[in-house]
């Protein structure tokens, strides 16, 4: 289900956006509540899982990543709900959606640099989802006004 913002939670969202490290105090002032406002609304998003605040990494000026979109098409769109739950909880991925046109998904992954992580993605982790008819990737050349969350198997390298 989701969550209703009201013109409260759009605004300290906003402000968040512009800063995710805006100390309370001064998100407080900007927002014209109080403190424990501005912490108490934060904490109501992030549990109703409407909000998550943490680093943004721009892929295009940090070394060891490549971006890449895969189109796929199943071999029945019954269990499309089911699949793209299951490709959602993948590893490498950053976001999918069911989409209009030539594919039925649409996902966005983050790999290392190492064509193999794409391949293993491509081979390994789509397999077991299974029911996938056929794909195709984009490796990611440029992109502008690009920011990502870093997904767990890219995060685990950064960590070694």
């Amino acid at each position: 289900m989701k969550k209703n913002f009201d013109a409260h939670d759009r605004h300290l969202v906003a402000t968040l956006t512009e800063d995710g490290q805006m100390s309370v105090g001064k998100v407080s002032e900007r927002l014209g509540v109080t403190a424990p406002t501005v912490r108490s609304r934060l904490r109501n998003l992030i549990t109703a899982g409407a909000v998550r605040v943490a680093a943004l990494v721009n892929p295009m000026k940090a070394q060891g990543l490549t971006v890449a979109l895969v189109g796929m098409s199943l071999q029945s769109t019954k269990m499309l709900d089911e699949k793209l739950e299951n490709i959602s909880q993948l590893d490498r991925v950053n976001w999918c959606a069911a989409v209009t046109g030539r594919y039925d998904i649409i996902v966005e992954i983050t790999c290392t640099n190492d064509m193999g992580d794409l391949y293993d993605f491509l081979d390994k982790d789509l397999s077991q989802i299974g029911g996938i008819n056929s794909s195709e990737s984009f490796v990611v050349m440029k992109s502008k006004r690009k920011w990502l969350y870093l997904p767990e198997a890219v995060t685990r390298v950064y960590e070694k």
